[in-house]
């Protein structure tokens, strides 16, 4: 606990953090023949998730602004992993849907990322791998959500903060 008895100590706050940074670049370099940025590689995701989708759909979906996507999603389309198809009900817009390049290089990508997490997680005892799999429901709680205050927390609510 911190020293006002809520969330993490500042020492593990850090030691999360490069823990997580350094993690994300070994599972990056796990996946390195592809040539696709973070930000490439999520919007083909997300395409794959919830498209077809047209390009605002995304960049809200994204958090970023449509002229990022633009420039995002354009290398995606000129590898042939995104394609886009006019939307029948307004000619202006169109769709983006994952080609069959796309999502096999998505599947790739996660198998090979697994693959060197399995690797890894096959060093852990039995133990460690209990307490990891007890971690995940903490870990995915920070994924999402406002960076506001637990209510419990010393400070009051978040409306009283």
């Amino acid at each position: 606990m911190s020293a006002d008895g809520g969330g993490l100590s500042a020492e593990a706050v850090v030691r999360l953090r490069l823990a997580i940074g350094r993690l994300n670049r070994q599972l990056v370099r796990a996946s390195g023949d592809q040539d696709l940025t973070s930000a490439q590689l999520s919007a083909l995701a997300r395409v794959e998730q919830h498209g077809p989708l047209r390009l605002g759909e995304l960049a809200a979906r994204e958090g970023v602004a449509v002229p990022s996507m633009v420039r995002t999603v354009g290398p995606l389309v000129a590898a042939g992993l995104i394609d886009k198809t006019p939307d029948p009900q307004d000619g202006r817009a169109q769709f983006l849907a994952p080609t069959l390049h796309g999502r096999e290089t998505l599947a790739r990508i996660r198998r090979e990322r697994t693959a060197l997490l399995a690797r890894r997680s096959a060093r852990l005892t039995d133990e460690q791998c209990r307490a990891l799999e007890t971690a995940l429901p903490l870990l995915e709680l920070l994924l999402d959500g406002p960076d506001e205050p637990r209510p419990d927390a010393p400070g009051g609510s978040p409306e009283t903060a």
